[in-house]
């Protein structure tokens, strides 16, 4: 299953990537917004962690996914276990 996780801290980016590969799952992680977000493509999972994000960068990620494939996930704290909650409540 394919994972991209939008916002958070850059600090955590590693620890975002090793929670995901707990679950069999392929991370990428933008904690800001940049160019190579615009290839975000069609994930299964779009994490929002919406508290350390701008309005223009979740707009920008919603218009850029296929909303019919993707599951979109919002939530506004960004930590550990936040993300291991959200992929229970969409992986199992």
């Amino acid at each position: 299953m394919s994972v991209v996780i939008l916002g958070g801290n850059e600090c955590m980016i590693r620890r975002y990537v090793d929670i995901c590969g707990e679950y069999n799952c392929k991370a990428k992680v933008y904690p800001k917004m940049s160019g190579g977000m615009r290839n975000i493509g069609s994930p299964d999972l779009l994490i929002l962690f919406t508290n350390t994000m701008s309005h223009k960068m979740v707009n920008s990620a919603l218009n850029g996914t296929d909303s019919s494939r993707t599951k979109i996930a919002r939530c506004h704290s960004s930590s550990a276990s936040a993300l291991r909650g959200i992929l229970d409540e969409h992986i199992g």
